[in-house]
């Protein structure tokens, strides 16, 4: 006769059900939004905001260093903004970047150079006609972006197994595809702080 399962080898036998996945935004980028410019000008800010770190001098938010405690899993885009931003909350610990977290692309809109608009202003046209007229100049495709984010939604569903709560450092808007996926699997979402910078979305299995 087999002998009983010991305590710790039922406890490790326990399957725990999957942790959160919670998405944060990055924090403030460097560059200066106070400019106006047409649409080829913003094409070349847009360029250098992609490349571009953290504004000097910020303090995260008592809500994300907490739960940036919590989660055992931190993952960062491969974006310099991103990677700052989870630094600053990662506790020194060290963490895995990846390409598949960035943000969706940002081409402006065929308008002509009289038309001069801020940053904030070109990026909700650029996202409009992305998104609506599949302007993409080259570049990712919504179709395309949408298969990224579906992707991106099953890893970190993959990393969340076993009880892990998980903490991704990304961008704004991609960062709300991957939410829709993940809901479109279940996933219910817990806490929304909204777009601002440092601001998190929290989904947990309903």
């Amino acid at each position: 006769m087999a002998d009983a399962p010991t305590a710790d080898q039922t406890a490790s036998s326990v399957v725990r059900p999957p942790g959160a996945i919670v998405l944060a935004r990055h924090g403030e980028p460097a560059l200066s939004r106070k400019v106006r410019f047409d649409a080829r000008t913003y094409g070349d800010w847009w360029a250098r905001y992609e490349e571009g770190g953290l504004l000097p001098g910020q303090t995260p938010p008592d809500c994300l260093l907490e739960i940036a405690a919590r989660s055992q899993v931190i993952v960062s885009s491969t974006r310099r903004r991103s990677i700052e931003t989870a630094q600053a909350v990662a506790g020194g610990r060290d963490f895995p970047r990846d390409a598949m977290f960035i943000e969706a692309p940002l081409p402006p809109p065929p308008w002509p150079s009289w038309i001069k608009l801020s940053p904030k202003k070109w990026g909700f046209f650029a996202r409009f006609w992305w998104w609506f007229f599949d302007h993409h100049m080259g570049q990712e495709s919504r179709k395309q972006a949408e298969a990224r984010a579906e992707a991106a939604a099953d890893a970190l569903i993959a990393l969340s197994q076993d009880g892990r709560d998980v903490l991704l450092v990304a961008h704004g808007f991609f960062n709300v595809m991957i939410g829709n996926a993940l809901q479109a699997r279940g996933l219910k979402k817990t806490l929304d702080q909204g777009f601002q910078y440092w601001c998190v979305k929290r989904f947990e299995r309903a």
